[in-house]
């Protein structure tokens, strides 16, 4: 039986890296975003490999709209064995931490960490009773460094991690893989950031499941950063 993905936050950057290189691997793909210009583009990409692919609007702020996506792709699909979760904004919406307000957090923390618990309250109890299934964080460096510049979403990115890391604890002995990616780069074509390399160090991080997080790209001394 195929496997199914779900990619929250897909685009026609890292998203559609992430459903090619799944794809390729048998994997069906689910892809869920706000933007249908962009989902309809990951469709037509998909689409040209021969990947079996269902798009998804949805504003992913918006809990009600996303637990029924998720529900919908369940029906789908009939069950998600891979959930990853990468949305981002831009730099845009980055406030240097002595100019960071609690709206600058509440945005991230509406805008990431509480699609995220949501969207893992609705697949694991599936993947907990059939005892297999993965679930994977994408997150930039300042989910694991301190960076000034990025003071509103550092704050979220960190306790996501902290989320990740105890979904991870708690459930490597059940048969699911929880990993993390921190991405250190910006992620762009051609550069050392090209999603499509990035999506082969996610594939290949799920796969071995062997770590439970890495940087990418991998060896990056968070010790010698500074900003």
């Amino acid at each position: 039986m195929m496997k199914t993905i779900a990619i929250i936050g897909a685009g026609p950057g890292l998203g559609l890296s992430l459903a090619k290189k799944f794809g390729e691997n048998g994997f069906k793909v689910a892809a869920v975003a706000r933007n249908p210009e962009k989902l309809a583009l990951i469709i037509n990409e998909l689409n040209k490999q021969n990947i079996e692919v269902k798009s998804y609007v949805a504003d992913i702020a918006d809990l009600i709209a996303l637990k029924k996506v998720l529900q919908a792709i369940k029906q789908d699909f009939g069950h998600i064995d891979v959930l990853e979760f990468s949305p981002y904004a831009g730099p845009e919406i980055f406030r240097h931490v002595l100019q960071t307000k609690p709206e600058d957090v509440m945005e991230q923390v509406s805008s990431h960490l509480l699609p995220v618990i949501l969207s893992v309250n609705e697949v694991l109890p599936d993947m907990i009773n059939s005892g297999s299934g993965a679930i994977l964080f994408t997150t930039g460096l300042s989910a694991m460094f301190p960076m000034p510049f990025t003071g509103n979403v550092g704050i979220t990115m960190s306790g996501l991690r902290n989320y990740a890391t105890n979904l991870h604890n708690e459930l490597k002995e059940k048969g699911i893989f929880v990993g993390h990616l921190s991405i250190g780069t910006l992620i762009q074509p051609g550069t050392e950031g090209d999603p499509d390399v990035i999506a082969e160090a996610w594939y290949d991080l799920y796969e071995r499941k062997d770590r439970f997080e890495q940087t990418f790209p991998q060896g990056i001394d968070l010790t010698k950063l500074s900003f």
